[in-house]
């Protein structure tokens, strides 16, 4: 028996160089990274297969530490192989964006420069059926423009210009979709000419990249149960090596060589090669899915989560509604003070950027003649409230009611009338006071989205048991679009810090929780929420920047779309794990009933593809069905 598994030292001549080649080009990378993980205190798969190849060479098993090696890294390779189909999915985005635009300075022809070189403020003319290279908004020109590559809109969107560049180069973040343009989207028939807002390296389309190849940061809650499983598993596995090698020997008499084969096939037949892989293939790929479909997903963390929530928050104002109020009344005071009214809350709103503000001066503006316009200045936000100015010396106020009963001021009675009239109707209603008088009130509604009311009952079929609207508006609005959409709770009238405290008392009976909403107003809530969902974040650095995951879209549809990748996922990684331990259980007992070690490899790696390739099924995840039964339903322009 110890002539079988003599020393193969000694061996000389050609199968020995052959044999060092094997074992130096088979385990290089190997060697690199069991050093690397061992320096951590980490005792990883590749510690493990060292060990066993060497033992295999101390025991004069050169050839079965060779074929081990080389089916270890060939292993290895294929996994990496297959891997770089999700990672390249992540990686195409990089390649819309162009090397070079026709950038138009001063008076002069455009001239082509490479991106890098662009500057914010600079116009840059796109030729028909090119790609955008920067960020931007458009200033002359009409198109149709394929968003898909960022957004996931199928559709082409129609660009149109600005009507003020100044304006629009202060409000970039609440542009329209018609006037904004992304880098890396490709514009149709038209020519288009477009001001820069960002940077190539700051573009919507950079920072969507950056995200998805550091989605990995987030582990998912079964990958940091995999890691801690880990730390105690391969020194368990080292310990009933050892336990084999000395049961053999002394329980069972065999030799010391053959007690020390068998140990090292055990070593490596319990080796969680699979189980390693199990989770992050899984979590790549919905990643790499989601991003796709204008899903971004910051890690396995928010993905894994996501399918497990059974209740969700919603914002109202460009959630379940478009965000685009329009007047719907205007009740002025009695008196000369009421001709009042419009000019000035038509003053004070042209310097806010709030929706409310572009609202009034969009449909107001126009009654207002050249000859009864007034300048306001000293524009002040009080939060939850309203707005502060001053017109001629005289403060300026224009808020909800809270912002007048706080400083024990009453309506006038018509005014009060007028007031819970058009309350009661669900419109929201600014009160206008000038010096010591009131002026008026003027109301503004919010349409819902035609899909809110689907994407809603969609959630309840994948069993969120609880939906809930959270606004700043009075109660009886809240009430009236939560009727409309079908929401279970609405709960109106709330600051951003009581927003905070609802997710809190709403978590205390439903765990997860996942907030949507627009990702800046939110963004305190979205925090405290286990999940935090931001809409149209492809128009908003800030949306980014503190959601866990981001609709690209204005696109309410990709909620459902989004639990039911992240459900899916959970069930790859599920049968996944089942199977990597159900393969090293079957490897562990048949190495004690005679299979080599060069079988337990094949077997070993095999089901490492097998579970890297099971896992590359979700980048088909519901391929062009991602709204599923979901009428989408375009942003109203105005």
């Amino acid at each position: 028996m110890i002539a079988e598994y003599a020393m193969g030292l000694p061996m000389l001549g050609w199968p020995l160089v052959f044999f060092l080649a094997t074992y130096f080009f088979g385990g290089f990378f190997t060697v690199r990274t069991a050093i690397s993980s061992t320096l951590r205190g980490k005792f990883e798969v590749d510690f493990l297969m060292l060990v066993a190849a060497l033992g295999a060479a101390v025991i004069g098993q050169w050839a079965e530490g060779a074929v081990l090696l080389f089916l270890f890294s060939l292993g290895h390779a294929l996994e990496e192989y297959a891997l770089s189909r999700a990672s390249k999915s992540i990686e195409s985005l990089a390649e819309f964006a162009p090397r070079s635009a026709l950038v138009r300075r001063g008076d002069g022809e455009p001239v082509e420069v490479p991106v890098e070189q662009i500057a914010v403020g600079d116009v840059v003319v796109i030729r028909p059926n090119s790609r955008i290279p920067s960020d931007g908004f458009v200033v002359s020109g009409l198109s149709a423009v394929d968003q898909s590559a960022v957004t996931g809109e199928s559709i082409p969107v129609e660009k149109e210009p600005v009507d003020d560049t100044e304006r629009a180069m202060r409000t970039v973040d609440t542009l329209p979709a018609a006037n904004r343009v992304f880098a890396g989207t490709v514009n149709g028939s038209g020519v288009l000419e477009i001001i820069v807002t960002t940077t190539a390296a700051d573009s919507t389309l950079s920072k969507v990249v950056e995200l998805v190849r550091t989605a990995d940061q987030a582990t998912s809650p079964t990958q940091q149960f995999i890691d801690r499983f880990q730390r105690w598993y391969v020194p368990v596995v080292v310990l009933g090596v050892a336990v084999t090698l000395l049961v053999s020997m002394f329980a069972f008499a065999e030799p010391f060589a053959a007690a020390f084969y068998l140990a090292m096939t055990v070593l490596v037949a319990a080796s969680p090669c699979a189980l390693a892989i199990a989770t992050p293939a899984a979590v790549l790929a919905g990643v790499a899915r989601a991003a796709r479909a204008g899903v971004l997903v910051k890690g396995g963390a928010p993905l894994e989560t996501l399918g497990r929530v059974r209740a969700m928050a919603f914002d109202k104002t460009g959630t379940l509604t478009w965000g685009l109020p329009r007047v719907t009344s205007v009740a002025p005071a009695d008196g000369p003070e009421g001709a009042l009214l419009v000019p000035t809350l038509v003053a004070v709103e042209s310097l806010s950027d709030h929706p409310l503000a572009i609202a009034i001066v969009r449909d107001l503006a126009g009654q207002v003649p050249d000859s009864g316009r007034v300048d306001a200045t000293d524009l002040t936000a009080v939060t939850g409230r309203g707005v502060l100015a001053t017109i001629d010396g005289e403060r300026v106020e224009v808020g909800n009611l809270r912002m007048f009963e706080e400083q024990q001021l009453t309506l006038p009675t018509p005014l009060m009338a007028a007031y819970e009239k058009a309350r009661d109707s669900g419109q929201t209603l600014m009160i206008v006071r000038r010096g010591d008088r009131f002026l008026g009130i003027v109301g503004v509604m919010d349409a819902s989205r035609a899909e809110s009311a689907q994407v809603l009952s969609a959630l309840r079929g994948a069993n969120v048991d609880q939906l809930v609207m959270i606004s700043g508006d009075n109660q009886r609005v809240a009430d009236a679009v939560g009727r409309e959409v079908g929401i279970d709770t609405a709960l109106g009238e709330l600051l951003p810090e009581d927003k905070v405290a609802q997710i809190a008392r709403l978590s205390e009976t439903h765990r997860p929780i996942a907030m949507v909403g627009d990702g800046v107003n939110d963004a305190p809530a979205m925090a405290r929420a286990d999940i935090g969902i931001a809409m149209g974040a492809a128009g908003s650095t800030v949306a980014l920047e503190t959601c866990d995951i981001a609709l690209m879209s204005d696109d309410l549809g990709r909620v459902p779309f989004a639990v039911r990748l992240s459900r899916a996922t959970s069930k790859i990684i599920r049968q996944n794990l089942i199977a990597s331990l159900a393969v090293v259980g079957f490897l562990v007992i048949a190495t004690f009933v005679g299979l080599n070690i060069g079988a337990v490899v094949l077997i070993h790696e095999g089901s490492t593809l097998i579970v890297v390739a099971n896992a590359l099924r979700l980048l088909n995840f519901e391929r062009g069905k991602e709204h599923h039964g979901i009428d989408h339903e375009d942003k109203p322009r105005h």
